[in-house]
Parts: structure tokens; C-alpha cells; sequence
């Protein structure tokens, strides 16, 4: 299939080349014909087949400067630790202050993690922002070896204790499962570099909870299915030459078939929104899809177990999780850390009730450290990122680690 998808590649690369001409010639403004009603229609539709045939990099975060009052501060993307997997960046701004210091646990699903920008951007005048950026695993040598959720909970432990003491940790989406782990580990160890404070957003904590199409669709086929399926090799001219991964790709189709008809409606808009010259809402669609269809693979090792640990057997939600096969996760060991969960109303991949099941596990956590947080008319994006998360989600998450 990894082939059959690179041939794919490399019969649509010179139609987005003629398809790029066509879009630059037709909107030159040295062409006359760019002014016209046909001009418009023949560069929209040229623009919008280059985007359909293209092959999208990785997107850059972008964030080179941040306002922290009334000034604008320099911000740098600095490697703080670096593994094969995962390079854990601090984004440093130019400017003294002792703010909290925030991991934001980005997922490992298909996506980049910039995918998160606006999380950061967020966060960035008020907190030391420290970020997971996820390496594509066709990228990483066979020689690192394996890379299964048992070392995604193992990375982030090294990750906290890197960064030091006091440390809040937001995890969006599919980590909020490995975070709540390791901060069981680390309750029940009595590490001093537990977090103080972990928010958990948007998170397949208890997926047998008001489930939906993506869950009923995991336990619908075996985990035999799913390797068989959706593993493949990448193939020669990689670095990962011959490691077996989930592809980009594959996670990409599914999501976009989880609701088709919006990406195709999204389609329409821009070009109307092209043929009317409304310029700004191009933009914004260019700038969600960038980042949307910028896809990476993820390591087979991690994919099938957390398929199985978390949608199939929900070993969590049941107190049968383990650490490495012997360390039972135990959330009711979680006694110092304060807790926060955050659900969209209307999302459709981790629906209402899956991430604030985390309430019903860490019985320990004192009623006054716990907040449990649902926000209304927001998907599963509009929970990091968007106008509710800056306005709404975001200083409500400020408030809270700060009295935690």
C-alpha cells in the first residue's frame, strides 16, 4: 500500500506543477486577464487543484514573537531534550519572568505538532510553554528500536524531570491517557518532580462513554484486523526503511471520512470565497488545512497497543493497566496533583463524559483541586484552538494551575 501511495505521488506531482502555473499565470497582475470574472475562475480553480495534488510539509509553528503587556517580546524554539522519537522544545521568550511552566503534551496521531499553534500562541505571554514535537516515524532509523506506549509513558517521565519542579501538564487529545499514567507512576513513587497540576482535554480517558463513530469502528475489528490493515513498512529512500508504521496517509483518509461532506463543503466555500476576492477567509481555510493534511507517521509498536489498551480493552477505565506488564497504573494514587478536564460539547471524536471519567479514577484528589470544565458549541478543535479556547478554555486553565 506504502508503494502503491508513493506511485500515486509521483503521477499527481507534475499535475500540481501545471496546475501552480496555471494558478500563478492567471492571477498575475501583470496578466490582464486576472482582473476578470474568468481570470478569477480559471486561477480558483487552478489554486484549488494545486492544494487537492500537493504534497504537504510539516508546518512550522511560526511563533517568533508574543505580547507581554504592551510589549512585543522575541520568542525563540529552543531543543530543550532530544530523543529519536521526540524532541521535547521549550519555546523561550525574551523576557525575565518566573511564569508557570507549562508541558503541553501534543498527540501522536497522524498530526504535527503544530497542529497545536494556537494552543501555544495562547499561552505563550503569561507561561513558559514547553512542547512534544513528534518526529515522523519514517524518519527514525531502525536502529532506535521499537516505540510503544509503555515508552511514550517512560518519555514523558524523562520529559517532567527535564524541565524540573512545578511543572502543569496539558495533554490534548490521545496523550491524556499515557499522561494520566505516568503521573500515577510517579504519585506512587513519590517522585518530587510530580506535576502540580494536569489538564487533561478532549481525551480518550473511558471510550466506552457516550461512544462514537471512531470507538464503535475500534471494537467493531480485531486488533489481527488492524495490523494486517493498517501496519505497513515504509519503504526504500527513507531513513525508517523497512520500520512498520501506522502512515500518515492512512490516518488522514480516516478522518476525512469520518465526515466527508464537510471537508467537501469547506472545498466549495474557499473557491467562492476566491472568485469573490474575500481574500481574509481564504486565508483562514489555507491556513486550517496547511496544518490539517499535514500528516506523519506514527510507529506500528505504539499504534497497536493503544488500540488495544485504550478502545479495545479500555484497560484504564477498568484498573487493568500496567506499566511495562508489572506496575499496575493506579490514578487513585494521585494525592498532590490537581486535576482538570475539558470537553467539547459537540465533539465528535471524544464525545462528552470520556474525558472527565478521569474524576471518577483519582479518587484521591482533594474536591477543591479538581475542576471538571464543558464547554458549550465547541467540536473537538474548538477545545485548543479557536476563539472559545482563547477567550473561554485558556484563561480558565490559567486560573487553575495557578491556585493549584
Amino acid at each position: 500500500m506504502y508503494n502503491a501511495y508513493r506511485f500515486g505521488r509521483a503521477w499527481a506531482a507534475p499535475v500540481n506543477s501545471w496546475a501552480g502555473l496555471v494558478q500563478s499565470f492567471w492571477s498575475h497582475p501583470s496578466f490582464p486577464m486576472s482582473r476578470t470574472a474568468l481570470g478569477r475562475a480559471v486561477a480558483s480553480a487552478g489554486e484549488l487543484l494545486e492544494r487537492a495534488t500537493r504534497r504537504y510539509p510539516k508546518p512550522p509553528f511560526g511563533l517568533h514573537t508574543t505580547r507581554i503587556g504592551s510589549r512585543a517580546v522575541a520568542v525563540r524554539e529552543v531543543p530543550w531534550l532530544t530523543t529519536p522519537f521526540c524532541n521535547l522544545v521549550r519555546f523561550e521568550r525574551d523576557a525575565a519572568r518566573s511564569d508557570p511552566k507549562v508541558l503541553v503534551v501534543a498527540p501522536l496521531s497522524g498530526h504535527h505538532a503544530s497542529l497545536l499553534r494556537d494552543t501555544v500562541r495562547q499561552l505563550l505571554p503569561d507561561h513558559d510553554v514547553y512542547v512534544t514535537d513528534w518526529i515522523d516515524a519514517r524518519l527514525v532509523p531502525l536502529s532506535a528500536g521499537p516505540f510503544d506506549l509503555d515508552d511514550y509513558i517512560d518519555l514523558l517521565q524523562r520529559f517532567i524531570h527535564g524541565i524540573g519542579s512545578d511543572v502543569h501538564v496539558l495533554a490534548v487529545c490521545q496523550p491524556s491517557v499515557p499522561v494520566l499514567a505516568a503521573v500515577s507512576l510517579m504519585s506512587e513513587a513519590r517522585d518530587p518532580a510530580t506535576p502540580r497540576s494536569m489538564t487533561l482535554m478532549a481525551g480518550p480517558i473511558d471510550t466506552r462513554v457516550n461512544p462514537t463513530q471512531v470507538n464503535r469502528f475500534a471494537t467493531s475489528r480485531s486488533l489481527e484486523w488492524f495490523e494486517f490493515t493498517a501496519v505497513h513498512p515504509v519503504p526504500a529512500g527513507d531513513p525508517g526503511f523497512l520500520r512498520r508504521v501506522y502512515p500518515g496517509f492512512l490516518q488522514l483518509t480516516a478522518f476525512v471520512s469520518m465526515n466527508p461532506a464537510r471537508h467537501a463543503d469547506a472545498h466549495r466555500q474557499l473557491y467562492r470565497d476566491l472568485l469573490a476576492g474575500d481574500e481574509e477567509s481564504a486565508e483562514a481555510h489555507r491556513r486550517f488545512y496547511d496544518d490539517f493534511l499535514a500528516v506523519m507517521d506514527v510507529p506500528a509498536e505504539y499504534y497497536l497497543m493503544t488500540v488495544a489498551t485504550v478502545f479495545q480493552r479500555h484497560d484504564l477505565a477498568r484498573g487493568a493497566m500496567t506499566f511495562r506488564g508489572k506496575a499496575p497504573i493506579r490514578p487513585a494514587a494521585i494525592r498532590s496533583t490537581a486535576l482538570m478536564t475539558v470537553e467539547g460539547e459537540n465533539d465528535d471524536i471524544t464525545s462528552v463524559g470520556q474525558t472527565s471519567a478521569a474524576h471518577g479514577l483519582c479518587t484521591s484528589i482533594p474536591s477543591e483541586r479538581r475542576l471538571l470544565y464543558r464547554q458549550a458549541g465547541a467540536g473537538h478543535y474548538g477545545v485548543f484552538s479557536g476563539r472559545r479556547w482563547r477567550e473561554v478554555i485558556a484563561p480558565r486553565f490559567a486560573a487553575f494551575i495557578r491556585r493549584s
